[in-house]
């Protein structure tokens, strides 16, 4: 890792209304929206119970697209869906997680690289996340969630963190416990979920975050010198 400079500050707090930009919220509520009418449809509040399957049959990633074993429902499909699949999730829980981790750490990085910084960073991990799932998954069962950017984001972080602890000359032992334990919650949650994690877009974000973290550091540095 090249040195950076030691202004970028890798702590974490508790996210408000006030710090938080309004381009993450509207990020966020997006994803909130679809969530909310898909419970709503499953429960018998709004249209009909049909339109889960149906948002995930136009926009989850589907393994099968990628080799062509199966048809597309429109001819996009097989690209949109490197994207669309982070928007749509299992239920509001599954939101929720997401969601937590977006605010408090798409906060850090927006304070640190900028919006749109954070946004690129938003898109790429996604697609990471999907090329991840692509390349390592062998199943019919759709990919959906933003967990991949969730842990692009996470990748950044402690990109970051291990920056400035080698420029400090501290020990990178808290980065790589850290990363130790994104580990293990994986392998722990992929035997009690029974095959239903996709840790393969967890690995592709996280990757495609740390393939990110020097951009990033290039638009904090650029962020702070304006």
């Amino acid at each position: 890792m090249s040195s950076a400079p030691d202004k970028i500050d890798t702590t974490v707090r508790p996210p408000t209304i006030g710090q938080v930009p309004l381009a993450l919220w509207i990020l966020v509520g997006a994803m909130a929206v679809i969530e909310l009418f898909l419970t709503g449809a499953d429960r018998g509040l709004v249209g009909t119970p049909e339109w889960r399957g149906t948002a995930f049959l136009y926009g989850a990633f589907w393994d099968p697209l990628t080799n062509g074993l199966v048809e597309p429902v429109f001819s996009l499909q097989p690209y949109t869906m490197y994207l669309t699949h982070a928007f749509l999730h299992a239920d509001l829980f599954h939101l929720l997680m997401n969601s937590v981790i977006l605010l408090s750490i798409g906060k850090l990085v927006a304070e640190q690289a900028g919006v749109n910084a954070m946004l690129l960073l938003f898109v790429v991990c996604a697609i990471g996340g999907g090329i991840g799932f692509a390349l390592l998954a062998d199943t019919n069962i759709p990919a959906i969630g933003a967990s991949g950017a969730v842990f692009g984001f996470l990748a950044v972080w402690q990109y970051w963190d291990g920056v400035i602890r080698r420029a400090r000359g501290l020990s990178l032992k808290p980065v790589f416990q850290t990363i130790i334990g994104l580990i293990i919650l994986n392998i722990v949650l992929a035997l009690w979920m029974q095959g239903g994690l996709a840790w393969q877009a967890h690995l592709g974000g996280f990757v495609a975050g740390l393939a990110m973290g020097p951009v990033m550091t290039h638009y904090a540095r650029k962020n702070r010198a304006q």
